[in-house]
């Protein structure tokens, strides 16, 4: 499974951080960056929960 993130998209509200923040993290610049972009099958659910809780639709799944 890969993490995809359109950065142009991103507005670093950090949903996906609170939901996933071994895979997610905001820095003190205030961007988001990308732990982790092919994590492990079992932290589908959780993932997919942070795509669909996006409120810009910046993060999708893909498989690798």
């Amino acid at each position: 499974m890969r993490v995809n993130v359109d950065f142009d998209r991103c507005a670093s509200s950090g949903t996906c951080v609170r939901l996933a923040p071994d895979i997610f993290e905001i820095r003190d610049d205030g961007y988001l960056y990308l732990l982790n972009g092919e994590p492990d099958d079992s932290r589908r659910d959780d993932l997919q929960e942070a795509v669909d809780s996006c409120p810009t639709e910046a993060i999708s799944l893909s498989e690798s």
